[in-house]
């Protein structure tokens, strides 16, 4: 087998993040990168579980790759469904030599020499009880300007939706000691920004005893050279008030807090297992919003839950409001194998939850349009994401997470990385308009 390799990473930032991991490990391990599925040796398919048939996908890809099986080509899949569907892959796809949980993602090299000695089925399943995260130097980063370091593992919540716990494992958080150097390495490395990631990144617990998850987010926003610390994913029921203290008064920690609600109906909650109240979500609401500085706060809907009513519908959309959201990311529930909720009735029809979704959706966006509003004529500090020469604008991102495409007189472009102070002109229910403030 040649030892070169191509990956392919579905589903959210904690999967985009363990492929950089992943593809660091490989290029240690002797391993060459390349952008064509042709020209590999080993296919990695890393995988999501969280959208509806995800595992009808996974095969369908591998559906596709079984004509290059001839080609001495071998087959990786790792990942959520890869945990979910386990030795079942085997069985369908004979073809894939390594099926890998993200919670053994450490015994790569170990299963990466035994795919080099010739064996055919490869497992790494059984390590969801683990305590051990997958740390490792070798990190192939993809963002040359915001690091992403994972601080905790798996998931201990059980909601009745989700796959998560199911695929992951158990929560495992690293020390704070190990969580800082890897900050300061990137520092050193001229990273300016830094995102903390967990499936639920407020409920670290230090091992060693040291920190908590607010101090670990102010001892990571001193280090020197980091302007910016973001945090995601926050789960109400871990989030509190001495996160909101820190933001307060650590500058370089980002005035954005993503906390995922579900539904705005305390029974719906109840339901899906999320083991707080709407009073009990609104009460760290009004800490953020009790806040020196201005934090804007998004959040998660899951819209036609079993059993969802139209108060319930209502009850949610009332939270909308109360809360003044900047962005919400809304979706259909749809079952997923293994969890709970497969065994309550799906009687709401899908007819119906796009239905709902779109009252949802249309109320937010007048709420955004608001709230966007409100910058006007403010002048904000974007670091600069992108150029779009088509339209000849810049494109960046503001400390509160929001885009903002703005136009500048410099006859140079402001590099990919660099901050800038611009004006906002015009205001979208979506995004921001703005211009260079041009220093003479």
């Amino acid at each position: 087998m040649s030892k070169t390799f191509y990956i392919e990473t579905f589903g959210c930032q904690m999967n985009a993040h363990d492929s950089e991991k992943v593809i660091g490990t490989l290029e240690h391990e002797g391993y060459a990168r390349v952008q064509d599925e042709a020209d590999a040796g080993l296919i990695l398919y890393n995988t999501c579980s969280i959208r509806d048939k995800a595992e009808q996908k996974v095969f369908h890809r591998l559906n596709e790759y079984k004509k290059m099986k001839g080609e001495g080509k071998k087959f990786a899949v790792i990942g959520c469904v890869a945990q979910q569907e386990g030795e079942k892959i085997f069985e369908r796809a004979p073809y894939v030599s390594i099926v890998s949980g993200s919670a053994s993602y450490r015994n790569l090299p170990q299963m990466l020499a035994r795919l080099e000695r010739g064996e055919e089925r490869i497992t790494g399943l059984d390590d969801r009880q683990t305590d051990e995260t997958f740390e490792t130097e070798f990190v192939a980063r993809t963002n040359p300007h915001r690091g992403y370091i994972t601080i905790i593992e798996g998931c201990d919540k059980f909601c009745a939706y989700c796959v998560v716990p199911y695929t992951r494992g158990k929560e495992r958080s690293r020390a704070a000691a190990s969580v800082l150097e890897e900050a300061r390495r990137i520092a050193d490395q001229g990273f300016t920004e830094i995102q903390l990631l967990g499936q639920n990144v407020n409920s670290y617990l230090d091992p060693s005893g040291k920190m908590s998850f607010a101090e670990l987010l102010a001892a990571v926003g001193s280090i020197p050279g980091i302007r910016r610390v973001r945090f995601t994913t926050s789960h109400p029921r871990d989030f509190t008030k001495d996160i909101v203290d820190a933001i307060d008064a650590v500058p370089t920690l980002c005035d954005h807090v993503h906390l995922p609600v579900q539904s705005g109906s305390t029974a719906v909650l109840k339901a899906m297992n999320r083991e707080y109240t709407r009073d009990w979500y609104l009460e760290r609401i009004a800490w953020i919003k009790a806040a020196r500085r201005n934090i804007s706060i998004t959040s998660d809907i899951i819209v036609g839950f079993p059993g969802e009513t139209d108060q319930d519908l209502e009850d949610t959309a009332t939270l909308l409001e109360a809360v003044g959201y900047d962005a919400i990311f809304a979706f259909k529930y749809s079952p997923r194998p293994n969890t709970p909720a497969v065994a309550m009735a799906d009687s709401i029809s899908d007819d119906i939850k796009s239905a709902r979704l779109q009252i949802l959706l249309d109320r937010q966006r007048e709420i955004q349009r608001v709230n966007y509003n409100r910058h006007l004529d403010e002048i904000m500090e974007l670091m600069v994401e992108s150029h779009n020469k088509s339209r000849n604008q810049v494109v960046g991102r503001s400390s509160q997470n929001k885009t903002v495409n703005f136009t500048t007189n410099q006859l140079i472009l402001p590099a990919l990385g660099s901050y800038q102070q611009v004006r906002i002109t015009q205001t979208f229910p979506n995004s921001l308009l703005g211009a260079a403030v041009e220093v003479n």
